[in-house]
């Protein structure tokens, strides 16, 4: 049974948090998704080794950019590296609801009930849970599974989420950053690993 299709393409890279701020500051610029892919692969603006690479990691940093508003994109151009973090990690969440899913499940919920380790059994008791409504991960390779859970991982790790050891790192959002989800959607403050009472005040 399938209830409304996780998008599972995340099977490779990062959080891209340097990648999404140059493209970030390039749209700010020129105002135009498309004018942004063309020039940031015409000028190699993301460093990339290959022409294949560049394309594939700017049209995953743009898509995950994309879900941003505009008053997020311009923070995101001029905040530090860890609002920097934090809100690309809400853009990886909005852009995969199966990652939003797994944040407010069991990285959240784990947080609020003090089980501060996130070990890749969780991740694999989550998956099969949800394979059974979800057919694109029932059907998904052996493979697929084991790269979708090394990225999210490393991406937990990026946005500072979690720690080297897995453990979970309680964190602080900024004020800016807690007024710019607030005015989106507060029940974004779930993808984080904060408390209850942290968030009825954040939400507030």
């Amino acid at each position: 049974m399938t209830q409304g299709r996780y998008r599972i393409s995340f099977t490779s890279g990062s959080l891209y948090h340097r990648e999404s701020v140059k493209l970030a500051e390039l749209y700010l610029s020129l105002r135009d998704w498309e004018e942004v892919r063309t020039q940031a692969l015409h000028d190699n603006l993301l460093q990339a080794r290959t022409e294949s690479t560049a394309k594939r990691t700017c049209r995953e940093a743009i898509a995950r950019l994309k879900t941003l508003t505009e008053s997020e994109l311009t923070f995101l151009a001029e905040a530090n590296h860890q609002d920097q973090a934090h809100l690309l990690w809400v853009a990886v969440c909005r852009l995969y609801r199966f990652i939003a899913d797994f944040a407010v499940e069991v990285l959240h919920e784990r947080f609020v009930a003090m089980k501060l380790d996130l070990s890749f059994e969780d991740f694999d008791a989550f998956y099969n849970r949800k394979s059974e409504w979800h057919d694109e991960l029932d059907n998904a390779s052996a493979s697929t599974r084991d790269k979708l859970r090394q990225v999210l991982f490393r991406m937990l790790r990026e946005a500072g989420l979690l720690a080297k050891d897995k453990t979970i790192n309680a964190i602080l959002l900024s004020p800016r950053l807690i007024e710019l989800l607030r005015q989106n959607n507060p029940d974004e403050f779930f993808y984080f690993p904060v408390y209850e009472s942290d968030i009825r005040g954040m939400s507030a």
